[in-house]
C-alpha cells in the first residue's frame, strides 16, 4: 500500500493546525455520506454536544476517541482524514467498512478543546477519572464503552515536545502504549494484542520516521482509561503524536497518525494479533524527557567580577490568542542541562549575554534577548 499517496489524496484540508473545536468538526461531520452515522450521544459540563461518529457493517468493533485532552488535537484531524478515506472508494477502504464497525468520538471533552487545555470546564483530567467518573464525559466514554463492546480500543491523544525516542536526539514523533491491566505490568492474552498491533504499526512507521517511534513508560493507574479498559479485557492502544523537525503545526505528525491507523487496522484484519510480537514491542526506545524547543550552548555571563559560560533552554508555551495558537518561548533551565538536545540549538562560542555584565538569563522571562553585538533573539529563533 502506498501510504503516503493515501494521506495527501484523503487529507481533510478544512482542519489545519493545533487548534480544533466543535465549531470546526461540525460542517464535516454534516458532509459525511450515507454510510456514517452521525449522532450526539451527550453533552459537556458546558452543554456542548458531545458527538459520535460509526460506520461500518463488520463484526470486529473497534471504539476509537480523541480530545479527552482539550488541547491535544493532532490525532482529530488524522481522524477526519481517516473519515474521508472511508468516504472514497479504494478497496482497502471498503475492506474495512466490510470487517470492521468502527464508532469514533472525535472530540470527547468540547469544553477544554475550545478553551484549549487539558481539563475539562471543572478542571477534571478526564484520563485521570476513570474510576471515580466523576465528569459527564468520563460517564459517556464509560457507558458508550459498555454499550458498543468493542474488540479494541485506540485512545488518541497528543504528547509534548520534551519527549526523545530514547536517550538519543531523534524526537518521538509518534509514541504508543499497551497499557497496563495490573501493577505487575504483566501481559495477558489481552494485553498481548495490544502489543502485538502496535509492533506492526512500528513496522510500518519506520519506513517513514526512521527511530522516531517511542513507547510510553507502562506503570499501572487504573485511574487512567487505557489501564481500566485494558483491566477489563479489552486490548487497548495508546496513541500520542509528538513533534516533527519544524512541525510546531502537527501537519506531519498527522499523516504519521493516519498511517497508523491504516497500519494497525490491516493488522487486525490479516489477524497478525495472533502473532507474538512482545520482543518487537519491548525493543521500541521508551520515551524520555529530554528535549526542550531551543538550547543556547557556550553563552558568557561575568556577576560579581567572574566569567563563566552557560548553557540554558526555552520551551514554547502554547497560547490562545483570538482563536489561534501561537507559541511564546520562555526561558526554563540555566543550568544541568548535560544529556539533553534541543529542537533547535545555537552554539554561541562563548559570546556574552546581552553584551553585558551582570546579566544573565532568568526562569520564566520570555525568550527575547541578544547574545553578544549582533545576535538577537526574537521569541526563541535567532533573527536572520
Amino acid at each position: 500500500m502506498d501510504f503516503t499517496a493515501i494521506t495527501e489524496v484523503n487529507k481533510e484540508q478544512y482542519l489545519f493546525g493545533r487548534y480544533i473545536t466543535n465549531k470546526h468538526i461540525e460542517p464535516l461531520l454534516e458532509k459525511l455520506n450515507a454510510d456514517f452515522e452521525v449522532s450526539v450521544i451527550g453533552k459537556s459540563v458546558l452543554e456542548k454536544p458531545i458527538y459520535a461518529v460509526k460506520v461500518g457493517t463488520g463484526s470486529k468493533r473497534i471504539y476509537m476517541w480523541s480530545q479527552m485532552h482539550g488541547n491535544e488535537s493532532t490525532t482529530t484531524k488524522a481522524l477526519f482524514d481517516f473519515f474521508n478515506f472511508l468516504s472514497s472508494d479504494n478497496e482497502t477502504a471498503i475492506g474495512f467498512k466490510k470487517t470492521f464497525t468502527f464508532l469514533c468520538i472525535p472530540i470527547l471533552n468540547p469544553d477544554g478543546a475550545e478553551a484549549y487545555t487539558r481539563i475539562n470546564a471543572n478542571e477534571i483530567d478526564l484520563n485521570r477519572d476513570s474510576v471515580d467518573l466523576s465528569q459527564p464525559e468520563s460517564q459517556l466514554l464509560r457507558s458508550t464503552f459498555e454499550e458498543f463492546k468493542p474488540d479494541f480500543c485506540f485512545n488518541l491523544h497528543d504528547q509534548r515536545s520534551i519527549f526523545a525516542a530514547g536517550n538519543t536526539k531523534n524526537p518521538a514523533t509518534v509514541s504508543f502504549l499497551a497499557p497496563s491491566y495490573n501493577e505487575a505490568r504483566a501481559v495477558n492474552d489481552v494485553r498481548q494484542s495490544a502489543i502485538n498491533v502496535i509492533a506492526s504499526m512500528n513496522e510500518v512507521l519506520q519506513k517513514y520516521i526512521p527511530n522516531q517511534i517511542g513507547r510510553f513508560d507502562d506503570s499501572f493507574n487504573l485511574n487512567c482509561i487505557g489501564d481500566m479498559f485494558q483491566s477489563l479485557g479489552v486490548p487497548t492502544i495508546l496513541f500520542e503524536a509528538g513533534h516533527y523537525p519544524n512541525d510546531y503545526e502537527r501537519e506531519v505528525t498527522r499523516k504519521m497518525i493516519f498511517i497508523s491507523y491504516l497500519a494497525a487496522l490491516i493488522s487486525i484484519s490479516k489477524n497478525d494479533i495472533l502473532i507474538n510480537k512482545t520482543t518487537d514491542y519491548f525493543n521500541i526506545p521508551q520515551n524520555k524527557s529530554i528535549f526542550y524547543d531551543f538550547i543556547y550552548k557556550n553563552v558568557k555571563i561575568i556577576l560579581d567580577g567572574f566569567e563563566k559560560s552557560i548553557t540554558f533552554a526555552a520551551h514554547y508555551n502554547e497560547i490562545l490568542l483570538d482563536g489561534k495558537v501561537v507559541f511564546k518561548a520562555t526561558i526554563r533551565q540555566t543550568e544541568g542541562l548535560e544529556g539533553n538536545f534541543g529542537h533547535t540549538t545555537y552554539d554561541f562560542e562563548n559570546q556574552l549575554f546581552e553584551n553585558q555584565k551582570d546579566k544573565m538569563p532568568k526562569i520564566d522571562s520570555e525568550a527575547n534577548f541578544i547574545i553578544g553585538i549582533n545576535n538577537k533573539i526574537v521569541n526563541g529563533l535567532l533573527k536572520k
